[in-house]
């Protein structure tokens, strides 16, 4: 416990100083200080709360542990890494900078899939709640069953209740001899133009773990949707969360069904997508006997953190901020892209983002050949995502190319005309440069 004092002590000194210095945004390195000097630091945090939550997956993390930390800290002390550092250096870090003064009601961790079993080794937990498993970095990850991998091997490790999506398949396998509950969507109304197409971008063939090809009565978008095996009989599980979504412009309508009551939320974000990540916040929260107003009020004014449908003013200029990092999270937020906007790509190829790009021909970017305006290419990939934009259909008097980040942000939005908005799709590293920035 001494050492554990002391590197509490030695990392709240060391955060004082950055954010003094201003030489870091802080997520992670009074964490790595605290692990360097008390090794099992992250052992003695649990005894400061009540009730941990976990959450992992490819899509959705930050946005479902944003949303469902907002519902809770309404009456609650809340600990949260609220800012996405998501492997054991990031969660020591809010652990460092928060405790011993506070006992806290809950926990909501979200964690890097890979690092996920790590963390159990040192930390107990209550729960665990998974959005959903696709194609993602594959330089780290490998394919997706070794995904599933890492994740049935926490579970394994530490037990904790279970939350799952059982529209995806891969997801709701893990479920299997497990106490779990299952949340989904039984219906999907698109009441948008924007969002009704469905994607052009190659998908995937999902098998039946005895190795048939899954059948769908309803697909959604990737895998998620009702699917059935025609040679065992495996299927969806029935829900514990029954949702039926309406999907507007740039906010949905959820009704949920849960212990013989309907309740009915709005939820200020767009896609369906989001609509999931709401959906598996609320169900965690109504389970967790949170009230309906209560969790109803949240939501109405929940904030999105950065770069996960974030609204911000650059120069005069309404911005969408929204990270793009793999092919079906990409092809999902390029279907809500106002092409009457000025839009901005960042790609980078940093160890935080993978340094396998050959994900941008998976993602759906031929939604962008009839944009009104040129489109701007920036970051470390910038000439990769220019090829990909012509041969989207991208004519290539149409596609700018400007490598620093700050400048391309400066040409995008150079215009006397303060209503003409801006869009920015970012990968990480691109997203955590850009947030830094002043305008």
């Amino acid at each position: 416990m001494f050492r554990f004092y002391v590197a509490l002590i030695l990392s709240k000194l060391a955060y004082l100083a950055i954010k003094i210095l201003k030489n870091s945004g802080g997520t992670s390195f009074a964490g790595m200080l605290a692990l360097k000097i008390c090794p099992n630091f992250l052992k003695y945090c649990p005894k400061y709360v009540n009730d941990t939550i976990t959450l992992t997956g490819t899509n959705g993390k930050s946005t479902t542990s944003g949303i469902l930390a907002h519902i809770l800290e309404n009456g609650n002390r809340v600990i949260h890494n609220v800012k996405g550092a998501n492997m054991l250096t990031g969660i020591a870090n809010v652990f460092a900078l928060n405790l011993p003064c506070k006992k806290f009601d809950y926990a909501v961790l979200e964690s890097d899939e890979a690092y996920l079993t790590k963390l159990y080794d040192y930390m107990s937990v209550d729960f665990l709640l998974v959005t959903n498993l696709f194609r993602d970095q594959l330089d780290r990850y490998g394919e997706l069953e070794t995904t599933a991998g890492f994740i049935k091997n926490a579970i394994d490790k530490a037990n904790p209740i279970l939350f799952l999506n059982a529209d995806d398949p891969l997801v709701a396998n893990l479920g299997k001899n497990k106490k779990v509950f299952y949340y989904g969507f039984e219906n999907v109304e698109f009441c948008s133009d924007k969002h009704k197409s469905s994607s052009t971008a190659p998908s995937e063939v999902f098998k039946c773990i005895c190795g048939e090809e899954l059948k769908y009565s309803k697909q959604f978008f990737a895998q998620q949707g009702h699917y059935y095996c025609e040679k065992c009989g495996y299927k969806r599980p029935e829900l514990t969360f029954k949702g039926n979504v309406k999907i507007y412009d740039d906010y949905s309508e959820l009704t949920i069904e849960f212990g013989g009551n309907n309740y009915e939320f709005r939820v200020n974000l767009i896609g369906l997508y989001n609509a999931y990540n709401a959906l598996a916040s609320i169900s965690s929260a109504l389970f967790l006997n949170i009230d309906y107003e209560v969790i109803k009020s949240a939501l109405l004014s929940y904030k999105s953190i950065f770069g996960r449908a974030e609204k911000k003013v650059i120069n005069g200029h309404n911005t969408l901020i929204q990270l793009i990092k793999n092919p079906t999270g990409a092809s999902e937020v390029l279907k809500t892209v106002d092409l009457n906007s000025q839009i901005l790509i960042a790609i980078n190829d940093d160890y935080a983002d993978g340094r396998d790009v050959s994900w941008l021909w998976d993602a759906d970017f031929e939604r962008l050949k009839n944009t009104k305006k040129p489109i701007i290419v920036s970051g470390i990939r910038a000439r990769d995502m220019a090829v990909r934009l012509k041969y989207a259909g991208i004519p290539t008097e149409k596609i700018v190319v400007e490598q620093d980040l700050k400048t391309a942000v400066e040409i995008a939005s150079d215009s006397d005309k303060i209503e003409e908005n801006l869009t920015i799709l970012p990968t990480y590293t691109a997203l955590l440069k850009l947030n830094k920035m002043k305008f």
